[in-house]
């Protein structure tokens, strides 16, 4: 699955996703990210160990329930379930407002007609389904040259630009 990161194709992805327990065991040391369900029930544990945090939330998580944890967090996975659901949007937006500076990144639904507006709300890395990519989607972030709102990558309104 290719992998945009600060709009550019990267090529060696460290992060493994992680569902259940016995995939968690196996890992070993290798940096997880972790379902939120899975996170959830290992939590104290996670949070005691030392080394890198990543969690996948779903898209109907409230993200205050992560705003404790931003600090010890590298990496927080958004969900695009389907093109008619949104609300990783919201969640990226938040999370950046709330102060996270780590790496926010898309999964899902991810297409090339999003990009632009997934890098505006904070998302800062995304998982492209292999089918879907192609190195042209790179265009789709300088698309749109003049933006009339603020947003995560550029706050001035377009009558302070």
């Amino acid at each position: 699955m290719p992998l945009l990161i600060d709009q550019k194709v990267v090529a060696d992805d460290h992060w493994v996703r992680v569902d259940d327990t016995e995939q968690l065991a196996q890992l070993g040391n290798n940096p997880a990210i972790l379902a939120w369900e899975l996170f959830s029930q290992q939590r104290d544990e996670l949070l005691a160990a030392d080394g890198e945090l990543a969690v996948a939330i779903p898209n109907d998580l409230d993200v205050v329930e992560l705003e404790p944890l931003l600090e010890r967090l590298s990496v927080i996975a958004v969900d695009f379930p389907s093109f008619a659901d949104g609300r990783a949007f919201s969640q990226a937006r938040l999370l950046r407002r709330a102060g996270f500076k780590g790496q926010i990144r898309a999964s899902g639904d991810v297409t090339r007609d999003r990009l632009r507006f997934m890098h505006r709300c904070g998302i800062d890395a995304m998982e492209i389904a292999e089918d879907r990519f192609s190195p042209e989607m790179l265009g789709a972030f300088g698309e749109i040259s003049v933006n009339n709102q603020g947003a995560e990558d550029d706050p001035r309104p377009i009558y302070r630009q």
